[in-house]
Parts: C-alpha cells; structure tokens; sequence
C-alpha cells in the first residue's frame, strides 16, 4: 500500500472550548498532518441546541496552540462570510499559524444555519453559482493583500463531489479535494476529477486527493489509498477518543 498522509477532523459540538483545546494539541503532538473543524452554528447530528462554536475564531486560536499539522475548515460555507474578507481572515490566520492554513471551502448545505443566521439558502444550483463566482474573488484579494500570506500559493481545498460543477471548479481553482465514502463512491468520483482535469488541461497529480472517514472505516483504508486517496482525514467528535487517531497512524506509518 502506498504512503498515506492522516489529518483529523474535530467537531465543534458537544464539547467546550477547553476541552477542544486540549484535543487539537494532542493530536498536532501525535504529529497528524492536518487538524480540522467543520464551519457550522449547530450540531450536525445528537441534541440539535447542544453546545457548539464558530469555525474561525476557533481557528485562529488553532493557529497560535499547534506547531507541525496544516490545519483549516473542512469545509467553510462559502454563503456564511464576504469573499474578499473570507481571504484576508485565511491570509491572517496563516501568518498566525507560520504559514500552515488551508483554505477549505464548499457551496453549503445545512438549512438550518442559513435559516437560524439569515441567509439566503436558495437552491443547490444558486449556491454553486455563488461558490463560482466567489473562487475567483478570494484569489485575486490574495494577491492584492499586504503582507501577502506566508504561503507563496496559500493552497485551497474544494469539498464535494458534484459532478457537473464541484469537481470542475476544483479541476480550476483547488490544490486539494476532500470528499467521502464508501469506496466505490471515493473511487468514481476521483476518476470524474481526473476527467474534469483532462478537459481543461490540468495536472491531476496538482490536486490532493483528501477522504473524510469515521472510525469504523479505518479497516477500509487500504481500499481507499488503492482508489487513489492520498491524505485520509479521520471524523471525531467529543469527547475526543485519540485511540482510532493513533490506530490510522500505525496504519500510515507500516
């Protein structure tokens, strides 16, 4: 089996701030090659109205407390924050970090939030649009920002695996791509990013290839890395079990 990268990805919910803390630094000891967070305002799954936290304060304070993984949302709402501050927010939190932030980012999805905060959800060919539309945005306010990010390219990873738009805004715009399983699922849709590549004369060795996994799908890994998978980014929710975290690593590091 080929060499993998591992990353972990710690939910924000049903926890508290200390108890968050203290499971990023542990696991950036373990020496994981990427932590994060997803960017929601409520939990995704148990008690609806339990205790949860904003994605990029709590990445910021990330920034400053771990030392060795590259680090980000997985993925940040495109709908929820402006383009242009969306990416002088990323180019800041990657002068915190020492140059370690990626920029993961997708359409959007949980109503609720849209709901709850706001928004206007819209439909799923809307927020495509948008998330379109805003790529170009946040590159360009990169460039423009001074100081620039410590990262000469500050990487983007596109989460998703829609078909006709996703997989081509991320043949386009993204240095990684996350999405999730089973198998057969990771597999056609790696096969549908190398195509989206081909048409638009893209490299597809450019492009990272990142699957979300739980903890009972470690015993799939193998399979995963064989269907293409590069950086394999473990799911975790409180109260922050660490063994499946270190079972993947002995996986990685066999």
């Amino acid at each position: 089996m080929a060499r993998f990268k591992v990353g972990v990805q710690l939910h924000p919910q049903a926890t508290d701030v200390n108890e968050l803390r203290a499971a990023w630094r542990a696991v950036d000891g373990l020496g994981v090659d990427s932590l994060w967070v997803w960017d929601h305002f409520y939990p995704l799954y148990g008690d609806p109205d339990d205790k949860h936290y904003e994605a990029y304060a709590l990445l910021a304070a990330m920034a400053v407390e771990t030392h060795h993984a590259k680090f980000g949302a997985l993925v940040t709402c495109n709908s929820y924050r402006n383009p242009n501050l969306l990416a002088d927010m990323a180019r800041t939190i990657d002068h915190l970090s020492g140059g370690r932030f990626i920029l993961g980012i997708g359409s959007g999805w949980f109503e609720r939030d849209y709901q709850e905060y706001g928004y206007d959800f819209g439909t799923v060919p809307q927020r495509l649009r948008a998330l379109a539309a805003a790529l170009p945005v946040i590159k360009a306010r990169l460039e423009k920002l001074n100081p620039p990010p410590v990262q000469r390219e500050l990487p983007i990873l596109i989460g998703g695996g829609g078909e006709q738009v996703t997989l081509r805004l991320v043949a386009e715009h993204a240095q990684l791509w996350n999405t999730f399983g089973p198998v057969p699922n990771f597999a056609h849709k790696n096969e549908v990013l190398d195509e989206w590549c081909a048409r638009i004369g893209r490299d597809p060795k450019e492009i990272e290839r990142t699957v979300g996994i739980g903890s009972d799908e470690i015993g799939n890994v193998t399979a995963y890395v064989d269907a293409g998978a590069q950086h394999v980014i473990l799911m975790v929710g409180a109260p922050f079990d660490l063994g499946p975290v270190e079972q993947l690593l002995a996986v990685a590091r066999d």
